[in-house]
């Protein structure tokens, strides 16, 4: 099916927009999955915020090289479907990976990630990345270990000291 150059260059102009504000943006291939599974994939990503969309690669590969990524191309082969995610860029490649594992049709090809070329192999490394808010907890507790470490020490002393008056009060008692 044909469309229109109007059409064509609407969706260029959407791509090419998609491309430059997203965090990630992932090319997979989606052929043999059924539409049951397709629309499982959609439903997972649109609750992580992600747009995945089924594009033609013509279209793609003139919005990538206007925005220079012409590295892109080789990924986009046979039938191309992005997710662009404008908020957070482990979501799609933890969506995506999971998916892929149970239901082999689908093909992760690469991506970008803030703008920077990413193979397969570099998107399952990044979906084996713990969240965000994991992530800020580990290191928010990585500051506080040694704080809580300090305080104990701390409060042992203080104990010791309090420990030292009381025996010292107890000696004055018994000597008066």
């Amino acid at each position: 099916m044909s469309i229109s150059k109007e059409k064509k260059v609407k969706v260029v102009a959407e791509v090419k927009e998609d491309l430059s504000n997203a965090k990630a943006a992932i090319v997979t291939d989606y052929r043999g999955l059924n539409v049951e599974q397709m629309t499982t994939l959609r439903r997972a990503l649109r609750a992580e915020s992600v747009k995945y969309t089924v594009l033609k690669n013509t279209l793609v590969r003139l919005a990538a090289h206007e925005l220079g990524y012409a590295d892109l191309d080789p990924y986009l082969e046979g039938p191309t479907a992005i997710a662009f995610s404008f908020e957070d860029p482990v979501a799609p490649a933890k969506v995506l990976s999971k998916f892929a594992r149970e239901f082999d049709k689908l093909e992760i090809k690469g991506g970008l990630l803030e703008g920077e070329l990413i193979d397969p192999t570099r998107i399952k490394a990044l979906a084996a990345l713990p969240s965000r808010d994991v992530l800020l907890g580990q290191v928010a507790g990585a500051f506080a270990s040694p704080m809580t470490g300090f305080a104990g020490a701390a409060q042992a002393l203080l104990r010791k000291f309090v420990g030292t008056l009381d025996a010292v009060r107890e000696q004055k008692a018994a000597e008066a």
